[in-house]
């Protein structure tokens, strides 16, 4: 990573957070958006709060190396194939010396869809996770939260972008993608992560 991103890294305490706003251009986010909206099993699953099981406020799919293993929100997820999109992203990833066995997508259809205040902290991510971070579609508002001085900051995810959060972010950094109601396109998110086996 070191170099080749330093020029986009974001300036926050307690944080390792870089974002490239045009990391892949329109011609390529356009393609790969519409490859992955088909491509992709999407599914609505559900997440346990207090007891009581809602549906998940979007569509989920996801991926990654066989045997790999993953529990979300007191679900564990067993791993779909790598798909020819998937793929293309996860070696472009690898020319920025960042390796991945898995992505969690998500997708938004409007802006009633969200994900709300969480840090990407499982234990099998291990103690300082790296998120890569794609964002395909829609613009939404990325607000990330401290945990300590409750410090916000708010990053607008473009079409084709890439936010990557490592070292220390998860654990001093919430972060969430609130509805925005005014917003009526779909976005793909993919999160690809390394799951320590």
């Amino acid at each position: 990573m070191g170099l080749k991103l330093e020029s986009h890294r974001l300036r926050l305490p307690d944080s390792t957070l870089y974002y490239v706003a045009n990391w892949c251009d329109a011609r390529d986010a356009d393609r790969l958006f519409d490859s992955l909206r088909t491509e992709l099993p999407w599914q609505q699953g559900d997440v346990k709060l207090f007891g009581k099981v809602y549906k998940t406020p979007r569509l989920q799919s996801w991926h990654g190396d066989t045997g790999i293993r993953y529990t979300y929100s007191n679900v564990e997820l067993q791993a779909h194939n790598w798909t020819p999109s998937l793929s293309e992203l996860r070696n472009r990833l690898l020319s920025l010396d960042i390796e991945t066995n898995s992505v969690l997508a998500n997708f938004y259809r409007d802006g009633k869809d969200s994900m709300g205040w969480h840090r990407d902290n499982e234990p099998e991510l291990g103690k300082e996770p790296l998120i890569a971070s794609v964002s395909l579609g829609a613009e939404r508002d990325f607000i990330l939260r401290h945990r300590g001085n409750q410090q916000r900051h708010v990053i607008r995810l473009e079409h084709g972008s890439l936010l990557i959060m490592a070292g220390t972010t998860q654990h001093y950094w919430e972060h969430a993608l609130p509805k925005r109601m005014r917003v009526d396109t779909p976005r793909i998110n993919l999160t690809f992560r390394q799951i320590k086996r």
